[in-house]
């Protein structure tokens, strides 16, 4: 292709999505989309209408250094500041984990429980480990009774949960508490529904480098078994639950049956059947307290 031709938009999404293929990108003509969408402000659908303009020099340069740093590396949603989960758009940054469409089966199952529990004018439904605060800001939004209380031990993450929350209009039914699983919650809270997507990798799984780059590792890494921080909630969660309720737990396909069996050494929990994601892998565990 000559270099005297244009850089049209159409252009520089075929040159990149071709150039980041090149360099291992999962997907590179959705990245390009991604990266030139935000440089222009405008939405990634509206790319298709203007195949044939010319972005300003302004727009070319911003998008030129996001596409070298995703080339080497560095996700594409931290480059833009935020990613889709659930039909909602979140905030995202280095302090949390980037979200993952394995969650959404997470959200869907909690509200698929939520409607098991007996009718109860205002349910209690808490988040741990929340992060950005996806699963909490979704089961607020579809879980119109319930107050949710976000809890992470990241007081960055934190914030971003509550700039999400605040975004979505959630942040009056949401509460955000800053503690290691419940140790900083009062002794008399109970809840109808606990939600967790604790860190599961164990520290010699075989992971994305790029994950391991830039993602924050107290919220990836468990320790050497993958189950360390899921042996501590177990418990705890079963001392929170009300009689019924449910807990669910989003594992790593590797560790399912380790944590199934921590489930079914407990008299208070029965182990419920695990759901499994669009692969086919067990992916959320799932336990009702008697």
């Amino acid at each position: 292709m000559s270099e005297n031709l244009p850089w049209t938009v159409g252009r520089l999404l075929n040159w990149t999505a071709d150039y980041l293929n090149k360099r291992g990108a999962d997907s590179p003509r959705l990245d390009a989309e991604t990266l030139l969408a935000e440089a222009m402000r405008c939405p990634r659908i509206n790319l298709y209408a203007a195949f044939e303009t010319e972005p300003s020099e302004d727009v070319r340069a911003k998008f030129r250094d996001w596409v070298k740093r995703r080339a080497e590396g560095e996700p594409t949603a931290y480059l833009v500041g935020h990613r889709e989960f659930y039909s909602l758009d979140f905030r995202v940054t280095s302090d949390v984990l980037i979200p993952r469409p394995e969650t959404e089966l997470l959200v869907v199952e909690s509200l698929d429980r939520a409607k098991e529990l007996p009718s109860r004018d205002h349910l209690q439904v808490a988040d741990v480990g929340t992060g950005s605060g996806v699963v909490a800001v979704c089961l607020a939004k579809y879980l119109p009774t319930a107050s949710v209380t976000a809890i992470d031990r990241s007081a960055p993450a934190l914030a971003v949960a509550k700039e999400n929350a605040a975004k979505h209009g959630f942040a009056e039914r949401i509460e955000f508490v800053e503690s290691d699983l419940f140790s900083a919650i009062p002794a008399e809270a109970t809840y109808d529904l606990i939600a967790s997507n604790p860190p599961y990798v164990a520290e010699g799984d075989e992971i994305d480098d790029s994950v391991v780059r830039y993602e924050p590792h107290s919220a990836l890494f468990a320790g050497p078994k993958g189950t360390e921080v899921i042996e501590r909630l177990v418990p705890q969660a079963a001392e929170r639950l009300r009689s019924g309720g449910f807990l669910l737990l989003e594992i790593s396909p590797m560790i399912h049956d380790a944590v199934s069996d921590i489930i079914r050494l407990r008299t208070d929990l029965e182990l419920l059947p695990t759901a499994k994601d669009f692969a086919r892998h067990p992916r959320v565990v799932q336990a009702r307290k008697l």
